[in-house]
């Protein structure tokens, strides 16, 4: 962002073709550098899998400390949930490497959790509410867990 970008004063001030030009060219090339829409997704969703493969661990771990007629099945339904977010992980690191894209670190402010990326060297935050992890968590969950009972099902016939 230039020192005259916002700056209304300068707005009526007259542009040389030559300098119109390379102010157009600089604003367009800083825009190739900052992410689709897709890559932020691939951001959100980078910064939910972890969160994920640790409620998804957490629940493992109750279980096999608790006695239930079920156990075995809740302890595999567990894992392959747990593979399977892990599995989405991986591709999703891969693909954002690939793209130039790194999530750095986070910080809490308030009830919104920020994650520093660089994409392609444009630098940003990006922010979620807590409340909307949670929700969001418990959408791709439900994603998961629909997903195996449909295999338990189709097997089982």
């Amino acid at each position: 962002m230039s020192k005259l970008d916002g700056n209304e004063r300068w707005k009526s001030k007259m542009l040389l073709t030559e300098h119109q030009e390379q102010y157009e060219h600089h604003s367009e090339a800083r825009n190739s550098h900052r992410p689709t829409e897709d890559e932020l997704i691939m951001i959100r969703d980078y910064i939910l899998l972890p969160y994920m493969l640790s409620m998804v661990q957490k629940s493992i771990d109750d279980i096999e400390n608790n006695s239930n007629l079920l156990k075995k099945l809740y302890l595999a339904a567990g894992q392959v949930v747990k593979n399977k977010i892990s599995e989405d992980l991986y591709r999703l690191r891969r693909e954002l490497s690939k793209r130039n894209i790194k999530i750095i670190n986070d910080e809490q402010v308030d009830l919104i959790v920020y994650h520093r990326f660089i994409c392609r060297g444009y630098e940003d935050r990006f922010g979620m509410v807590r409340d909307v992890i949670r929700s969001e968590i418990s959408i791709r969950l439900s994603k998961y867990l629909k997903e195996i009972g449909e295999r338990l099902v189709t097997n089982g016939h």
